[in-house]
């Protein structure tokens, strides 16, 4: 007979079930997603210029609250965590909705937090990202992975700081009205319509998640601060940006699967639907699995993050090397078996395929994040 778990393991044991505030607000999310941001409007829309669709944004975050939600509630914010964030991230994901979440909500209000926020120069920013009067976005490329350590390519000079430097590809730049910029001094909140601030968008895979170029010459910055604290923010706000892109990555899997098997059971195909063909039941079976995987990697990093466990950076990891895999090949799925129509503008299914490669790529590719699992658990690699 099994003994059961001493009450030491059953408080640290991972909570992977939604809870039911948790399904409220996946309910509400949807909701607003579907009447305003459905697949279909996001297609109508991906080529009109605009870096996001402010209107669906100013619902969400302000009308929804869901931009203050890992912001505590004495700064201005709900003071929920990162389980409830990771639920609106799911839903943006099944959307592919064109709003700044993570790049916003999540990777400038977590480095923020990062901060000290009893000073005012913190505090303030961070509520007006918080109640959504403002969006933010984290000046590093999109690219760059927890723990990372990017080239120092922009410095900061005078008594009243002065910016001057380059960073590329950076997410959510575009439609920003506040940059949280790394220096070589710190870090500095910059406004985006100062002088000397020129941000370029730059031709990116994914139209629903743009990039761009950050050029700064002499811009004034104010210090939020100073070497240290503002690499521990930035690790912070890179480490939950990537465990967080995992549940963004489950919502991409799991539309393309849930599509796929509608299609697949309404597409006839010599008097019967295409998917009660045996070769095409095991490819939806195994992808299944793989989604259903991916859930509980996702859950565990957001449970891990919500709790702050002391092995979140292994949680993360974990669900890194592995959901931005499985929302690929999701989506290439969905555009195989869709056949014709799939290889076609008119369906959103390109959509999802493009948002899955550029995650996949987004903080950390799955190759990265498994050499840093290899190095946090101590397994040794393969030996030249």
């Amino acid at each position: 007979m099994t003994p059961p778990p001493s009450a030491a393991s059953s408080a640290t044991a991972p909570d992977l079930l939604y809870s039911e505030a948790e399904e409220d607000l996946r309910a509400a999310v949807r909701s607003l997603l579907t009447h305003r941001g459905a697949p279909a409007t996001v297609l109508a829309e991906a080529e009109n210029g605009r870096p996001y669709d402010a209107e669906l944004w100013r619902s969400l975050a302000s009308g929804m609250g869901t931009a203050g939600l890992l912001v505590p509630d004495k700064l201005g914010g709900q003071g929920a965590t990162a389980r409830e964030a990771a639920v609106v991230l799911e839903e943006l994901g099944r959307a592919v909705a064109p709003v700044p979440y993570l790049t916003g909500a999540v990777l400038a209000v977590t480095a923020l937090l990062g901060c000290d926020t009893a000073e005012d120069a913190v505090a303030a920013p961070l509520a007006a990202l918080a109640e959504g009067r403002r969006v933010g976005a984290l000046a590093v490329p999109l690219t760059t992975w927890p723990g990372a350590r990017p080239a120092e390519t922009v410095r900061a000079a005078g008594r009243r700081p002065l910016l001057s430097g380059e960073v590329t590809a950076v997410a959510g730049a575009a439609g920003s009205d506040l940059l949280l910029v790394p220096a070589d001094t710190g870090l500095y909140a910059v406004d985006t319509g100062a002088e000397g601030v020129r941000i370029t968008p730059v031709t990116s895979l994914d139209l629903t998640r743009p990039v761009a170029r950050v050029t700064l010459a002499e811009a004034p910055g104010s210090l939020l601060a100073g070497p240290g604290r503002a690499r521990a923010a930035v690790d912070a706000a890179l480490l939950t940006g990537a465990g967080l892109l995992a549940s963004e990555q489950l919502g991409v899997a799991e539309w393309c699967l849930e599509e796929t098997v509608r299609y697949t059971g309404e597409r006839r195909q010599f008097g019967r639907p295409v998917g009660s063909f045996q070769a095409l039941k095991h490819r939806l079976a195994a992808l299944w699995l793989e989604v259903a995987s991916a859930r509980a990697v996702a859950r565990n990093a957001a449970d891990a993050l919500a709790t702050g466990s002391v092995d979140r950076a292994v949680a993360v990891a974990v669900a890194q090397s592995y959901c931005g895999e499985v929302a690929v090949r999701a989506a290439q799925e969905c555009v195989q078996l869709h056949g014709g129509i799939g290889m076609t503008w008119e369906h959103p299914a390109h959509l999802y395929l493009k948002r899955a490669k550029s995650a996949e790529l987004a903080l950390g590719t799955p190759g990265r994040h498994r050499a840093t699992l290899a190095r946090l658990v101590d397994l040794p690699g393969p030996q030249g």
